[in-house]
């Protein structure tokens, strides 16, 4: 399996979104919250908040030669393709894991970077997102660059 090295990494909260995705502790245990504002927030964030990040870095979004996404839902994915403005190629595995083991909330990330790495190993060089939403809302985002070496 292919290795790769972490570069950076950035974790922001959204303002206001506290009820926006999480979960509540109750006498039965924990309950999902869910909102549906959750793609929109994705819409009106994601793109600045990656184009600032791997700006820091002297890179930009055509410098990604791989991105691996959470796959939070239909309609988030499509709102992540929208604002990376990538085709659905770029995140078909972020569709397939969504297809075969669900949404299980930000560590679903896991599932497809194994996949990545498995399926389609990134070329030795380069640059790569893995990119997670959590509780909060928060976005997640790790710059990688594949190294060519064995893990």
């Amino acid at each position: 399996m292919a290795a790769w090295k972490v570069l950076g990494s950035r974790s922001r909260l959204y303002p206001d979104s506290e009820r926006t995705m999480g979960f509540d502790v109750g006498d039965g245990g924990l309950r999902i919250v869910l909102d549906a504002q959750v793609p929109d927030l994705v819409a009106q964030h994601l793109r600045g908040d990656v184009d600032a990040f791997l700006a820091d870095r002297g890179l930009s979004r055509a410098d990604m030669g791989w991105w691996v996404c959470h796959p939070g839902g239909p309609k988030v994915i499509e709102a992540l393709e929208e604002a990376l403005e990538v085709p659905r190629s770029a995140v078909q595995l972020t569709w397939d894991s969504l297809a075969r083991v669900g949404n299980l909330s930000s560590a679903s990330v896991l599932h497809v970077l194994e996949d990545t790495l498995r399926e389609r190993p990134p070329p030795p060089g380069s640059y790569g997102i893995v990119l997670a939403m959590g509780p909060g809302f928060c976005s997640e985002l790790v710059l990688v660059r594949a190294t060519g070496e064995a893990a």
